[in-house]
């Protein structure tokens, strides 16, 4: 059955039930082929044999999983589920290229991954490339980003690689995309850099030429002729093209996609329909404005869909939950706590969502209606140390309620109160202020005149 070429450890090996050959593996190292060895087992050779023996192989024909991913890239995949919402396509490739860069897998001399992202304003876009250094860095700043608006013609292109020598500034100025800057947040067991040029369409054709380079050959040479290394780097790119055909499918004023207007403002999901027309929509809008061979360097190119009303108020609680974070990490132990009516939510979705911004609307909503009523009644005193707020909503009003529902609370239960996912903040903060008493807010004067 086998050929009498084959080489083994073992003679005679035979099995005492079926009086067959067993099936072995080797013990003594890699198998290899010394007469141009076929992969179906022929003319192999073990490295360190001595006189013809013969190897049974058993063919297990066992039917394996590739969508499983291993246990880093599905701790990415659930940190970012957390922070963004309606992205499921972006979440994926992310998660597919961090595991082939684990697995040693991605192509060599290339960044790690090479993105595109296409969509309206307040979908995500910028959101997610902080997210991700968030969950592998512990620090969403953790991101060298460039402007491309500060780009827009080609002589400014020397801010970023330096002047050429013989030029005014050679040498005087530090180029934004030196090694240094490049590996400026690695830590010793994560060395990736992120790298997002933001609203990539804004700049001029030099810097588009410039990351030809970049993308293809993880290569930049400044002006001084050193070399910047950019394959241990993730290079995210962001633009708004085709944001208006976009919003045409969503809202037309006239014909047969009226139904699909309705159900977009009524917070109904996208149908597979509409999503593809939105994806071809925002391809071809990339590819009537970047040339063939900035496109065939791009790894992924992805569409973000618009937010529904559901994403919406998913997003809602994320940020509400940002907010009471920002709260005890700015205040320590003079931090309070607040929570939220779903009546206030429904308030807060009716004020936050514009299907044209996206949830950057939600935001300013946030901090219009309630940050700034929370500061003012930090800085009055009504708000101290321990407090628990309670915000609710009454129809027919345009403001939020505050009511304070409790005092002299800890942080630990403050914490349980909110949320489980900042309890480990909370007693991080005191423990590290144990030994301090709690401290309130300095009085400020008001306004109100008596």
């Amino acid at each position: 059955m086998f050929p009498s070429s084959w080489q083994s450890r073992e003679r005679n090996n035979k099995n005492p039930a079926n009086g067959k050959e067993s099936a072995k593996s080797f013990s003594g190292g890699v198998m290899t082929s010394l007469g141009g060895g076929d992969l179906d087992g022929r003319n192999l050779y073990s490295r360190d044999c001595e006189g013809p023996f013969v190897e049974k192989i058993v063919h297990l024909n066992q039917v394996l999983d590739p969508s499983r991913t291993g246990r880093e890239a599905e701790t990415l995949e659930t940190n970012l589920r957390k922070h963004i919402v309606g992205q499921e396509e972006a979440v994926q490739q992310i998660v597919n290229i961090y595991q082939m860069h684990l697995t040693g897998m991605n192509p060599p001399g290339r960044p790690i991954g090479n993105f595109l992202f296409l969509g309206p304003t307040g979908t995500g876009k910028t959101r997610i490339v902080e997210a991700t250094a968030e969950s592998m860095l512990n620090n969403p700043r953790a991101v060298i980003k460039i402007d491309c608006a500060e780009f827009q013609h080609s002589h400014e292109i020397a801010k970023l690689i330096g002047s050429p020598p013989g030029y005014l500034g050679h040498r005087e100025t530090h180029p934004l995309l030196s090694q240094e800057t490049i590996n400026q947040f690695h830590t010793e067991k994560v060395k990736i850099s992120f790298v997002l040029f933001d609203e990539i369409e804004k700049a001029s054709d030099s810097l588009w030429n410039l990351l030809l380079g970049i993308l293809d050959k993880a290569t930049l040479t400044l002006g001084d002729n050193r070399k910047v290394d950019f394959s241990k780097a993730m290079i995210f790119m962001t633009s708004n093209l085709g944001a208006s055909e976009m919003s045409s499918l969503l809202a037309p004023r006239l014909g047969f996609g009226l139904s699909s207007s309705k159900t977009i403002q009524q917070g109904e999901a996208l149908d597979e329909k509409i999503t593809a027309k939105i994806n071809r929509s925002g391809l071809e809008a990339a590819r009537k404005k970047f040339t063939p061979e900035f496109m065939n360097r791009l790894d992924k190119i992805v569409v973000f869909k618009p937010l529904a009303e559901g994403d919406i108020r998913r997003i809602l609680d994320i940020e509400l939950r940002m907010i009471q974070n920002r709260i005890f990490q700015s205040l320590g132990e003079r931090s309070f706590v607040f929570t939220v009516t779903e009546a206030s939510k429904n308030f807060l979705l009716q004020e936050g969502v514009d299907l044209k911004y996206g949830a950057r609307h939600l935001k300013r909503a946030l901090e219009r209606l309630i940050v700034q009523p929370m500061s003012n009644l930090m800085a009055t005193e009504q708000v101290i140390a321990g407090d628990w707020l309670r915000i609710d909503h009454e129809e027919d009003q345009k403001q939020l309620i505050f009511l304070k529902e409790a005092e002299g609370m800890s942080i630990n239960a403050m914490a349980h109160i909110t949320d489980q996912s900042i309890v480990h903040l909370a007693n991080a903060i005191s423990a590290s202020a144990g030994a301090f008493e709690a401290v309130r807010v300095p009085a400020a004067r008001t306004t109100r005149r008596g």
